[in-house]
């Protein structure tokens, strides 16, 4: 099920032909996208791949599944970008941005204290001369692949 209104489910319901960016890695539940307007790269966000409006809505797969991919995707930004901790955050409160969805983020040793914690979301306001752009996204999602295919991780070609 999808709404017409959401953000993630406009991207779910032409998933076939999404980027790279838009579509990390996925399973039957969830789907792995790059964050836009991120300063960071390696900036991930974890969506169910069907409308679900509130943590406690998930399926017992669904949950089951989550843990697994919230570690699986912290292992893999350490190994790909060197990461010195991960940031695991969900509100969808935003306007068009009610489904459910987990930020992923890469602490990096050299982040400025004015962004570690909840600072980090600064960084997806910044100009768009910050911000990473699509086909360095891309880059990056293509080697999350490779690291989560390398490590028998199913829908990372």
């Amino acid at each position: 099920m999808t709404t017409p209104d959401c953000y993630a489910c406009s991207k779910e319901a032409e998933f076939d032909a999404l980027p790279p960016r838009e579509c990390v890695v996925h399973d039957e539940h969830w789907r792995v996208a790059h964050a836009f307007n991120s300063a960071v790269p390696g900036w991930l966000v974890l969506l169910p791949r069907r409308h679900v409006a509130a943590v406690h809505d998930l399926t017992d797969a669904e949950a089951s599944a989550l843990g697994m991919w919230q570690v699986t995707l912290s292992r893999a930004l350490r190994s790909v970008t060197g990461c010195t901790k991960t940031y695991v955050v969900q509100f969808a409160e935003a306007e068009g941005f009610a489904h459910v969805h987990f930020h992923i983020v890469p602490r990096m040793a050299d982040l400025q204290p004015e962004h570690r914690g909840p600072g980090v979301f600064e960084l997806l306001r910044r100009p768009e001369q910050e911000r990473v752009a699509a086909s360095c996204a891309d880059r990056v999602a293509q080697f999350l692949r490779a690291h989560l295919h390398l490590q028998g991780r199913p829908n990372a070609q």
